[in-house]
């Protein structure tokens, strides 16, 4: 028929329509996995991992591939890795849920959570504040040494420009110039400007001392050619006996004539000197034992007077005016009855709850027994002999052999160091060591 189309051709029409349709199919799908690849290549100029650039593929031709393709891509995509959503993201191990107990939960058993008593903690001690009205750490006294120094102190037996009271006279009584001096019962010149013009006093507190217990003041008097340093702290040892005592005792020694044979008193002639002196010495003890509330305590101490040598003088003359003579306890000669018999005589019977001792050397011999004698008269119980206890009342001479010198006699007279042993046995006497003695206005403390 004219016009009709051969059957042969009409197929290879429909053939050719469908393998272009098929052609442009898989060039559009080749395309789009070229696309983001070049545009990767171009962003990161490197070639992508394998695996990723499938996974890519994928997700970009799956709504359009054919079947076929997808499952020929999918197979290649496992193949080639094993990057699967469960290796990229694994789930949850037990032990990083529940961590053990070295790790980061603390594990609480069930009595942790019962109720509980509440404890009241203690507030932690505030520290020092430097500018604090009311320091809230409590006072704790330091640890100290033995504290021995010397202090000027205007009360001390020199400079002195009063009058002797043996003559009623000036006690400065000769000039050469500006200088002015003392002639001496020897006949002798001693200058103020060299011998009568330290006003010092060596102090010694103990390391056991305490102000609040029951005291005693040693007053040392010392004896003539003597210092301060050289004599009385390191030759004689005086200190050093008052702390081998293990008395409660402090010492005040004040600078008599310095290094000279002469026996003055200076101010220790006036009325009222030797409580001045102890007044004046209150506030520098105070001071230096570093509790200015002790300067009261130190004011009514009882005293105890040694006297060595020369220092005879000043010790008769303190207990006749020095104004505190209930307060002295005790007085201690040594080698030192060269005169003044009456004064000491008078204090032992006017003060019976005190108690005297005067050890001495065949060069005071004669005037120890005159009062010795002049006491029996009176009533007075003497001994002979310091092996008994020392009591109130007491009244002991003691005469040392002829092997013990007059030099060395504050070490060694009855005894080595004869202080120490008269504190010592003053200590184990409560009456007079463990008893402080206010002053009283009796007509004996004002003589």
């Amino acid at each position: 028929m004219v016009g009709a189309v051969p059957k042969p051709r009409a197929d290879i029409r429909a053939d050719r329509t469908t393998s272009g349709a098929r052609g442009r199919a898989l060039r559009t799908a080749l395309i789009s996995a070229l696309v983001p690849l070049s545009l990767t290549l171009v962003q990161c100029g490197k070639a992508p991992n394998p695996a990723a650039l499938a996974a890519n593929s994928q997700a970009n031709v799956q709504g359009n591939v054919p079947a076929n393709v997808q499952v020929v891509a999918k197979t290649s995509q496992q193949v080639a890795s094993g990057d699967t959503f469960e290796d990229r993201f694994p789930a949850p191990q037990f032990k990083e849920r529940f961590p053990s107990a070295s790790e980061g939960f603390l594990q609480r058993q069930m009595s942790d959570f019962s109720p509980k008593r509440a404890v009241q903690q203690q507030p932690e001690q505030a520290p020092y504040k430097v500018a604090s009205l009311a320091p809230q750490a409590p006072y704790q006294r330091p640890p100290r040494e033995d504290l021995t120094t010397l202090v000027s102190m205007k009360s001390s037996a020199f400079p002195y420009f009063g009058n002797n009271p043996a003559s009623d006279a000036p006690f400065l009584n000769i000039s050469k110039g500006d200088r002015r001096g003392h002639r001496s019962y020897s006949g002798r010149v001693f200058w103020q400007d060299e011998t009568y013009n330290d006003n010092r006093v060596l102090m010694h507190v103990p390391e056991h001392f305490d102000v609040r217990k029951p005291g005693v003041i040693v007053v040392f008097f010392h004896g003539n050619g003597a210092t301060l340093e050289r004599d009385v702290r390191d030759r004689q040892l005086v200190p050093q006996q008052i702390t081998d005592s293990g008395a409660n005792a402090i010492l005040l020694a004040p600078q008599m004539a310095v290094d000279a044979a002469d026996s003055s008193a200076g101010k220790f002639w006036q009325a009222g000197g030797l409580k001045r002196f102890i007044d004046e010495s209150a506030n520098h003890l105070a001071r230096l034992t570093g509790d200015p509330n002790s300067a009261r305590a130190f004011a009514n101490m009882p005293i105890v007077i040694v006297g060595y040598s020369g220092g005879f003088l000043p010790t008769a003359w303190s207990l006749e005016v020095g104004g505190i003579s209930d307060r002295v306890r005790g007085v201690v000669l040594l080698d030192a009855v060269y005169g003044e018999m009456d004064k000491f005589a008078s204090w032992i019977e006017s003060h019976r709850s005190g108690f005297f001792v005067s050890s001495y050397t065949r060069y005071t011999a004669r005037r120890d027994r005159e009062l010795m004698s002049t006491l029996r008269q009176k009533g007075i119980t003497v001994s002979e002999d310091m092996d008994g206890p020392l009591r109130p009342g007491s009244v002991v001479f003691v005469e040392t052999g002829d092997g013990i010198t007059h030099r060395d006699y504050v070490n060694r007279a009855w005894t080595q160091y004869p202080l120490k042993d008269v504190l010592v046995k003053m200590s184990a006497t409560p009456a007079l060591a463990l008893t402080r003695v206010a002053a009283t206005a009796s007509s004996a403390s004002s003589r």
